[in-house]
C-alpha cells in the first residue's frame, strides 16, 4: 500500500465544477496542495471554484470525451502528482427501454474519458518522482448492477476493469492507482435517487484520507463501506440486493 502526502501535492481533478469535484478541490487545499488544477467542460463554470483560493486554483478547460483536449491539459500541468479521474456522467431508465445512445453517453464520459485522461497523464506521472497517484471516482455500482440504472452501471462495471489494468501498468513505474466507490451522493446528478445520500464534502474527505492512508480500494461513506465489506463475503448477496433496490 502506497501512502499519499497531500500536503504540497500537484492535484488535477475533472469535472470540478459541482458535486463530489468541487468538494474535492476544497478538500485538497485544505489538506495543503500546493496546487490544483480544476478541470470542467466550459472553463467559465469553474469561476466560483477559483474563488477558493486564486492563487493555488488553476482552471482548464477540458471534455474529457476529446483525447485532444485531455493531451492540452497534460501539457499544461506537466507537475501533477495526483490526478483524480471525477468527471462523470448518468442516464437512468430500464435496461431493456433506454435509449441505447444513453448508454453510450455514459460510457463515453465514464469509461473511455476517465482513459483518454489517465493515457494523456501517465508519461507525465510514470516519469516523475516521489509520490504519485491516479483516483478514479468510480461508484458502489461497479459492483453489481442497481435497477433503473443498468447502463450507468455497466459504465462503471467497465471503468473498474480499467483501472485494474492501469494499476498493474503502472505500478511498476511507482504510480499508485486507486478505485474509489462512493454510495449515492448528494448532488445534481443524483437528484432523481430516492434514498440516504452522503453529502459531497463528506466523500471528498473520506476519499482523501484512503488516498493518505494509501488504500487501493476506497469506500468513503457509510453505504460504501457496507457493501464493500458485504462484497468481500458475498458478491450475490449484493447483487441481490441492489436488483431489490
Amino acid at each position: 500500500e502506497r501512502t499519499m502526502q497531500l500536503k504540497d501535492s500537484v492535484a488535477l481533478v475533472t469535472g470540478a465544477n459541482r458535486g463530489i469535484g468541487r468538494a474535492l478541490v476544497a478538500a485538497l487545499l485544505d489538506a495543503g496542495a500546493k496546487r490544483v488544477y480544476a478541470t470542467a467542460r466550459r472553463v467559465e463554470s469553474l469561476d466560483q471554484v477559483v474563488d477558493m483560493d486564486p492563487e493555488r486554483v488553476v482552471a482548464l478547460p477540458l471534455d474529457v470525451t476529446k483525447p485532444e483536449q485531455a493531451r492540452a491539459a497534460a501539457d499544461k500541468a506537466k507537475d501533477v502528482t495526483l490526478l483524480i479521474n471525477n468527471a462523470g456522467a448518468a442516464a437512468f431508465g430500464d435496461v431493456l427501454g433506454i435509449d441505447i445512445e444513453l448508454v453510450r453517453r455514459d460510457l463515453e464520459v465514464n469509461l473511455f474519458g476517465l482513459l483518454n485522461v489517465s493515457r494523456a497523464f501517465a508519461p507525465g506521472l510514470s516519469e516523475g518522482q516521489g509520490e504519485r497517484a491516479i483516483a478514479n471516482v468510480l461508484s458502489v455500482v461497479s459492483f453489481a448492477s442497481m435497477r433503473g440504472a443498468a447502463g450507468y452501471c455497466a459504465s462503471k462495471a467497465a471503468a473498474l476493469s480499467i483501472t485494474q489494468a492501469l494499476r498493474a501498468d503502472l505500478g511498476q513505474a511507482g504510480v499508485a492507482v486507486h478505485g474509489v466507490f462512493p454510495g449515492p451522493v448528494d448532488t445534481d446528478m443524483a437528484r432523481s435517487i430516492e434514498m440516504d445520500k452522503a453529502s459531497p464534502e463528506h466523500v471528498a474527505k473520506g476519499i482523501l484520507e484512503g488516498l493518505a492512508a494509501g488504500r487501493e480500494d476506497v469506500f468513503p461513506d457509510p453505504m460504501a463501506e457496507q457493501v464493500g465489506a458485504g462484497y468481500a463475503v458475498s458478491p450475490k448477496e449484493v447483487e441481490k440486493q441492489f436488483a431489490g433496490m
